[in-house]
C-alpha cells in the first residue's frame, strides 16, 4: 500500500550553500543531517509539512549522486513513496514487468528500509520505495 510521499530528493553539490537557500532564505526548518556511506552522499531532511525535502550531496564523484550531478547537474533526484510490505510491494512490480534496480531493500537514511525503481519503467523518473 502507498501511503503518502515521503520526500523529494535533490541532488546538490554543496549543503551548506543549498541550506542556506533552503533554511535561511525560504525558512525551512533543517531535521538531521546523516551520512549514508553505502549511498556515498551527506543527507539533508528538510520536512515540509507531512514530507520532507532531501537534500543529497555526493561524498564521492563515483557514487550514485556523484554520478548524476556530473551527467545532469543539480536538481530534482528522485521521488520517494512511503509503502507498508515493501518486499511483497517490489515482488509484485517485478512480475508486472517494472525494471527494479533494488531486487532487495537496502537500508537507507534515517534506518528506512528503501528501494529504487528503473527511470526506464517509470516515464524517466527515478522512484524510491521507503518502509520506515
Amino acid at each position: 500500500m502507498f501511503e503518502k510521499i515521503d520526500h523529494i530528493g535533490i541532488a546538490v553539490r554543496d549543503l551548506d550553500r543549498a541550506l542556506r537557500f533552503y533554511r535561511d532564505q525560504l525558512g525551512l526548518e533543517l531535521k538531521e543531517i546523516e551520512e549514508v556511506d553505502e549511498q556515498k552522499v551527506k543527507i539533508a531532511m528538510v520536512p515540509v509539512s507531512e514530507s520532507k525535502l532531501e537534500l543529497l550531496e555526493s561524498t564521492d564523484p563515483a557514487g550514485p549522486v556523484g554520478k548524476f550531478i556530473a551527467k545532469k547537474g543539480e536538481g530534482f533526484h528522485h521521488i520517494s513513496f512511503r509503502v507498508s510490505g515493501l518486499e511483497d510491494k517490489l515482488k509484485r512490480l517485478k512480475e508486472q514487468g517494472v525494471e527494479l534496480i533494488d531486487h532487495e531493500p537496502r537500508y537507507g537514511a534515517g534506518g528506512a528500509k528503501v528501494a529504487f525503481l528503473h527511470p526506464r519503467s517509470t516515464g524517466g523518473i527515478l522512484i524510491e520505495l521507503c518502509e520506515h
